[in-house]
C-alpha cells in the first residue's frame, strides 16, 4: 500500500476534481503491474494498472487507495474491469466519501465474488486525499495556511521587507506547495508590499499554475501588479465588496481578471462566503500566502484546516514588526487552536512544520 500512496502522488495537483489514486498488481508476492490516475477524464489508476498487467491479473490481488468507482462518469466503472481481469482479492485504503456512492463499489465486488480488505493504511489514504474529501463532504475548500518567519515569530521588518526571511530549499518547497492547490490567496496589502507573482517556478511540463485569488482592501491595487500577468491566459480572481467602483472594476476585469462581488464583514471581504463561492466555483483546495490581518480572520472564521509554517534561524525583533497572525487573536490561553498530526523537517537551513487543525 505504501507503494500505491507514492504512485498516488504522482497525479497531485493535476487530477482535480479528482483524488489522487494509485494502483498495483500482486501476483504470487511480486508486483506485476502499477498504474496511477494522471489527469481528471483519462483512464483510472486501476484500469491502468489492470491493461499493463494483461492476463497476469486473473487470480491475483489489486491494492488500491481508494474505493474503486462503480459508475459512468467520463469513464466507465472500474469495478466492471476488475471483474473483467480476474482479480480475486482487492485491498482497499479508504471508502468512497461520496455518501452518494460510499460501499456501492465494495457491495458490487463481494457480490461477484471478489474478496475485499478495507481500511490499510487508512489514516495515509485520507491524507492524501485531505483536499478532496472535504470538498466531496463539505462543498468547501480544502484551506492551508502558509506563512514563513523568523526565529522570533516576525513575517517582516518594521518597514515590511521581508525578502528573504527563507532560504532557497524552502522557496522551492513552497513552489511545490502551489503545484499542488487549486487556489492561492493573498490580500491586497500583501500585493502592495510584495507584489508576488504567485506562480509556480520553476515551471514543469504538465504542471499548471493555480488559480491566484486577491482579497480586496482598502487600498487600490494597481493593474499592473505581478499577480495580474496573464491574466487572459490564466485565471486570477480579485475578490471585492460591493464598495468596489464601477471605474476599478472596469480597469480589472479590462485585462482578464475575474471580479467576484462577496458581501462584506466589519468592512471587509467575508471569507466564509468566499470559500463558498470557490467551492460552487469547483475550487477544491485554497492555499492562503498572507498577509497577518487576512491569516487571522482565516483563524476567527474556522476556516483554516492545516497550517505549513516555515521558520528560519533569524532574529528580526521590533514591536512594530508583524507576526503571523493578525487581528485581535485570543483572550484566554484555553482559547489556543489545537495543531494536530504535526510534522517537522529541516530544508536547508530553515524548518518546515506542518500540521492540520
Amino acid at each position: 500500500m505504501k507503494l500505491v500512496l507514492n504512485l498516488a502522488l504522482k497525479g497531485e495537483g493535476r487530477t482535480n476534481p479528482n483524488p489522487v489514486v494509485g494502483a498495483v498488481v500482486v501476483k504470487s508476492g511480486e508486483v506485476v503491474a502499477k498504474g496511477y490516475h494522471q489527469k481528471a477524464g483519462l483512464p483510472h489508476a486501476e484500469i491502468i494498472a489492470l491493461r499493463k498487467a494483461g492476463d497476469m491479473a486473473r487470480g491475483a490481488d489489486l491494492y488500491v487507495n481508494l474505493e474503486p468507482c462503480c459508475h459512468h462518469g467520463r469513464t466507465p466503472p472500474c469495478t466492471e474491469a476488475i471483474i473483467a481481469s480476474g482479480i480475486k482479492k482487492v485491498i482497499l485504503g479508504i471508502r468512497d466519501p461520496n455518501k452518494l456512492v460510499s460501499g456501492r463499489g465494495i457491495r458490487f465486488l463481494r457480490k461477484k465474488g471478489v474478496e475485499v480488505v478495507v481500511g490499510v493504511l487508512r489514516r495515509d489514504c485520507e491524507k492524501i486525499n485531505e483536499s478532496f474529501i472535504k470538498y466531496i463532504t463539505t462543498g468547501r475548500p480544502w484551506v492551508i495556511l502558509k506563512s514563513a518567519f523568523s526565529l522570533d515569530g516576525k513575517i517582516a521588518t518594521r518597514t515590511g521587507d521581508s525578502r528573504w526571511i527563507t532560504g532557497p530549499q524552502a522557496r522551492a518547497y513552497a513552489h511545490r506547495l502551489r503545484s499542488r492547490v487549486d487556489a492561492v490567496l493573498v490580500g491586497a496589502e500583501t500585493v502592495r508590499l510584495d507584489d508576488p507573482q504567485l506562480t509556480v517556478r520553476p515551471k514543469k511540463k504538465g504542471v499548471q499554475n493555480p488559480t491566484r485569488i486577491v482579497v480586496a482592501g482598502e487600498t487600490n491595487i494597481s493593474a499592473s501588479a505581478k499577480i495580474f500577468n496573464n491574466a487572459h491566459k490564466e485565471r486570477v480572481i480579485y475578490a471585492a465588496t460591493a464598495s468596489l467602483s464601477l471605474s476599478q472594476k472596469k480597469k480589472i476585469q479590462g485585462i482578464g481578471v475575474e471580479v467576484l462581488i462577496i458581501k462584506r464583514k466589519k468592512d471587509q471581504v467575508d471569507l466564509s462566503l468566499l470559500m463558498d463561492k470557490l467551492g460552487d466555483m469547483g475550487v477544491s483546495s485554497v492555499m492562503i500566502e498572507g498577509g497577518s490581518e487576512i491569516s487571522g480572520t482565516a483563524f476567527k472564521e474556522k476556516l483554516v484546516d492545516k497550517v505549513i509554517y516555515f521558520l528560519a534561524p533569524k532574529i528580526i525583533g521590533g514591536k512594530n514588526a508583524p507576526g503571523p497572525i493578525g487581528g485581535q487573536g485570543i483572550a484566554k490561553l484555553k482559547e489556543f487552536v489545537k495543531v494536530k498530526e504535526m510534522s517537522v523537517a529541516r530544508l536547508g537551513n530553515d524548518l518546515v512544520i506542518e500540521g492540520n487543525i
